[in-house]
């Protein structure tokens, strides 16, 4: 197994974990990511997008992967997210192609791509299978999920000022 099969090996053992700090210890500072979902994300975007998703996801997500290989500066992987969208309560059986690049030893960017049609389908139902090929949707669904991470951002960086505040006044 090469340096980087291994990163991207314990990437994803971290991720079946739901350990979201472990993740991200295999980033690059200055990341880049992309997915149909979120669409780009760069640096710490990319990392509290993990954790959202690990922590909404309650100990309800499983995740396989498979068919690793690297070299010295790229990579690919195949994984399968299977866990119920909060939004609907369906279960979603994802899955992704993912493409690494590697820079420093680290992630620098990773690309995530799936069928957005199929997964609307599965997490959306009816409105999915009738929509989810259309722009229109996939625009919308990648909306959401942006302000969900930038809700998810917001509330983390309040609660660590609170926390702060608590902290200078004992």
């Amino acid at each position: 197994m090469t340096p980087n099969e291994t990163i991207i090996h314990k990437f994803y053992t971290a991720f079946a974990n739901a350990n979201a700090e472990q993740m991200c210890k295999y980033y690059h500072p200055n990341v880049q990511f992309r997915d149909p979902a979120f669409g780009f994300l760069k640096g710490e975007e990319v990392l509290q997008m993990w954790r959202m998703l690990i922590e909404r996801s309650k100990g309800n997500l499983k995740i396989d992967f498979s068919e690793i290989m690297a070299n010295e500066y790229l990579g690919t992987a195949q994984w399968i997210a299977t866990y119920r969208f909060s939004a609907t309560n369906r279960e979603v059986i994802n899955t992704i192609e993912s493409k690494f690049h590697f820079k420093e030893g680290l992630i620098i960017k990773h690309t995530d791509d799936f069928n957005m049609w199929k997964w609307t389908t599965q997490a959306l139902g009816i409105k999915g299978l009738l929509l989810g090929w259309t722009g229109f949707m996939q625009k919308k669904i990648q909306d959401q999920a942006r302000m969900s991470l930038h809700n998810y951002c917001e509330k983390k960086r309040l609660n660590t000022e609170f926390k702060n505040k608590v902290a200078q006044l004992q």
